[in-house]
């Protein structure tokens, strides 16, 4: 089953992720914030990544545009699940690189709907 990396600094956001994941079979790693999902996708190569927006240090759209930027993790297909829901901000996730943008609260058959395109 794919492996996704769910980037997000809120523990609550991120279980609730981790939860609709995890029910489906999907493996899941967390990371809670920028810098660290770097890291972790470089090193453990995921499917897909879930990332927040609003993070302390590096953010949403920053880490988002790093990861599909670099050589070694643009293969990776980057959906952002955010609280921010201006068209401006999926407009401007979208221009780093974001597959899709979601807002919070997200709903399991939204995200997991998402989740099984962009693994196909």
């Amino acid at each position: 089953m794919a492996h996704i990396l769910i980037i997000d600094d809120s523990p609550t956001d991120a279980y609730l992720v981790k939860n609709m994941l995890e029910s489906q079979g999907y493996q899941t790693t967390e990371a809670s914030n920028g810098e660290e999902g770097i890291q972790k996708a470089k090193d453990i190569k995921p499917n897909l990544i879930i990332m927040d927006v609003v993070m302390p240090g590096l953010n949403g759209f920053q880490a988002t545009r790093k990861i599909t930027k670099s050589p070694e993790t643009s293969h990776i297909p980057v959906v952002i699940v955010s609280s921010k829901n201006m068209e401006s901000d999926k407009a401007w996730g979208i221009m780093q690189g974001a597959k899709d943008f979601l807002v919070k609260p997200v709903e399991q058959k939204q995200l997991l709907d998402v989740v099984k395109k962009l693994l196909s």
